[in-house]
């Protein structure tokens, strides 16, 4: 089997105990390893998919945690770098009375933006199908540039890029124009998921579906548009899908949209796809919508369960969660 590698952020999610913001009780937050890419990494391994993460890790303890916790969860770590020059970055956590999250981020020069260019190296993508990444490795100048530049390697070397829209807009700064910087990475990305509402950021003035098209026309082959859990809805240049997802109670929506896009790379994973039968695979609507029945069922699983990586399904886990559903 070839393998996916995940390019990003991996950091500790503070996850507070209050339930909701009014509560008067005592607040405390309970370390979880997280970060978008790295949650998509776990949740591709524990299905049992060959998972490489990508990235930068400082050398202090939460470091130390975090590549033990990628290690735990079956994630290669041959692609990690380590630096003893900058700090862990932080993430608090709150949720309110729905499950929906509000983060806090301390992110300023912290390890994940320290990865270069010099980093990536050729032989990574020797057996490598997809290359994913998400915006928050473009929300300062240096990692972003090397976020492009590893777009453009990965496509050199005949992968499938990957990209998880995933906007924190509190992770930039103050005066910067996300919109500015995504826009630009994703004629190179044949594999495109939004929100409904990242998707209505990107479009701008134009509609969604007109922006949909002309992303389609510019080189993506698969966009995928999410809405918690209402349908979701998938296009091709020759064809638009709807599924609708499994309804479930929400515990925690943090690592939902990472179990999706991890169950969604696992099955296209299993395909040992090159651009050209994936170009294929999307000309077969049959097919996708079997994988995304997979990949909603597994968001449905980690939006059930406090956390990110714990809620994040293994092939039991989802075989057990379906069959109470």
């Amino acid at each position: 089997m070839k393998h996916t590698i995940c390019f990003g952020e991996v950091l500790v999610d503070l996850l507070s105990n209050k339930l909701s913001q009014n509560s008067n009780e005592h607040e405390a937050f309970t370390k979880f390893a997280g970060g978008a890419p790295a949650n998509v990494s776990v949740a591709i391994a524990k299905l049992g998919g060959n998972a490489y993460f990508a990235g930068m890790l400082s050398t202090d303890s939460f470091g130390d945690f975090l590549h033990n916790a990628l290690k735990e969860q079956g994630v290669k770590t041959d692609f990690m770098r380590f630096t003893n020059q900058a700090k862990t970055a932080l993430a608090f956590v709150s949720l309110d009375n729905d499950g929906d999250r509000t983060f806090e981020f301390y992110r300023d020069n912290t390890a994940d933006l320290h990865f270069s260019n010099d980093d990536f190296s050729r032989e990574w993508f020797e057996q490598c199908d997809i290359f994913h990444i998400c915006s928050n490795t473009l929300t300062e100048k240096n990692i972003r540039n090397t976020t492009a530049y590893g777009v453009k390697f990965a496509k050199q070397n005949n992968s499938i890029v990957s990209f998880d829209i995933n906007l924190r807009l509190n992770l930039w700064p103050s005066d910067a124009n996300p919109r500015k910087h995504i826009l630009p990475l994703l004629k190179d990305c044949s594999i495109i998921k939004a929100s409904k509402e990242e998707l209505e950021y990107l479009a701008g003035e134009q509609s969604s579906n007109e922006f949909i098209t002309q992303t389609l026309n510019n080189g993506c082959e698969l966009f995928v548009v999410t809405d918690a859990g209402n349908p979701m809805h998938w296009y091709t240049k020759n064809a638009k899908q709807t599924l609708h997802p499994k309804k479930v109670t929400m515990v925690d929506a943090t690592a939902a949209g990472d179990a999706f896009v991890g169950g969604l790379l696992y099955q296209l994973g299993l395909q040992n796809l090159t651009p050209s039968s994936f170009s294929e695979l999307c000309n077969t609507p049959e097919t996708l919508t079997t994988i995304f029945e997979f990949a909603s069922l597994c968001g449905a699983h980690a939006a059930s369960y406090k956390g990110a990586f714990n809620s994040l399904p293994n092939q039991k886990s989802l075989h057990d969660f379906r069959s109470e559903l």
